[in-house]
């Protein structure tokens, strides 16, 4: 069974790097990159030579899609964390229409009030400390508050985008 999925693993891998431009294997990794990773990591995994994985790394942030940090000598890229969430913003608020994003806002609140009440502690920090390691259920929710706290202020912020938007637009 393992070598079959050795075979599939290698076939994909290889229909990757045939139905794709180094560029294109290159964005794809960066994109996936949260944390940064060397020239030589992103080229092992983009099927690239390090010179041609720095090169395109070094476009994706000229063009902003993309940020360094350095490790001694080493330069790390990654995916540029603003450039995501801007565009999750500009997302929202395409999606959404005004009445949608202050319904979704007061329901977030209230969730989160829902946390709040049931925990007595005012953030997903503070029911950290007070949760035992085998309080599944909790772990849970402080993992949905965090989201849901995530998402509030995403949503806060295409809605202050689209309101600004407007008034730039007069």
């Amino acid at each position: 069974m393992t070598e079959t999925w050795d075979d599939v693993n290698e076939q994909v891998k290889s229909d990757w790097k045939d139905d794709t431009t180094p560029f294109e294997r290159v964005y794809e990794i960066v994109e996936q990159t949260h944390q940064g990773e060397s020239a030589a990591e992103i080229a092992d995994r983009a099927f690239v030579s390090e010179p041609t994985a720095r090169r395109h790394c070094k476009t994706l942030v000229n063009t902003g899609f993309a940020e360094t940090d350095h490790d001694g000598r080493t330069t790390l890229y990654r995916r540029n964390g603003d450039r995501i969430l801007m565009a999750r913003i500009r997302e929202l608020r395409d999606e959404t229409d005004r009445t949608e994003l202050l319904e979704g806002i007061r329901e977030m609140k209230a969730e989160i009030r829902r946390y709040e009440d049931r925990y007595d502690v005012v953030s997903p920090e503070e029911l950290a400390q007070q949760l035992d390691a085998d309080d599944t259920e909790g772990w849970d929710d402080l993992t949905a508050w965090k989201t849901t706290r995530q998402n509030l202020a995403v949503a806060q912020a295409a809605l202050a985008y689209d309101e600004a938007s407007h008034r730039l637009a007069v």
